[in-house]
């Protein structure tokens, strides 16, 4: 795996490519560091990875299992200690799901597409990170 990671201003704006997709990430500092607002932070793709990383598994478990999702989004909050580097301490996921879902299996396909599938989750963890989720269903 590779990626590529380009700077774009005099100030601390990157785009970042890889050899998957035709996509450009634009990444972005704080405004304490210089930045501009023209891309997401560092820690906050960090954050996306996870989520991604657990959604793709979480969709892909609940097809399988015959499971009509209609709309899904999933919504992350994290903590991070004061000490630098101000790394994550906590992270909690929100999946929401709309459709003809059972609970059950959605608690389940959670769980092992979180804790079990997620390469994220892991790296996260191993470093001491707390994470849990929670499952919102509507018809």
């Amino acid at each position: 795996m590779k990626v590529e990671l380009k700077r774009v201003n005099d100030a601390v704006h990157f785009e970042a490519s890889a050899p998957s997709s035709t996509v450009k990430v634009q990444i972005d500092g704080s405004p304490e560091i210089g930045g501009l607002g023209l891309g997401v932070r560092p820690m906050e793709m960090v954050l996306m990875a996870l989520a991604s990383c657990s959604s793709l598994d979480l969709v892909n478990i609940l097809k399988k299992q015959k499971q009509e999702i209609k709309d899904f989004s999933v919504s992350v909050e994290a903590e991070r200690r004061e000490q630098i580097p101000t790394i994550f301490t906590k992270i909690h996921m929100t999946f929401s799901l709309k459709g003809d879902i059972n609970p059950d299996k959605a608690e389940r396909a959670a769980g092992l597409a979180v804790k079990k599938y997620c390469s994220v989750h892991d790296m996260l963890a191993a470093g001491g990170v707390e994470i849990n989720y929670s499952i919102n269903i509507n018809s």
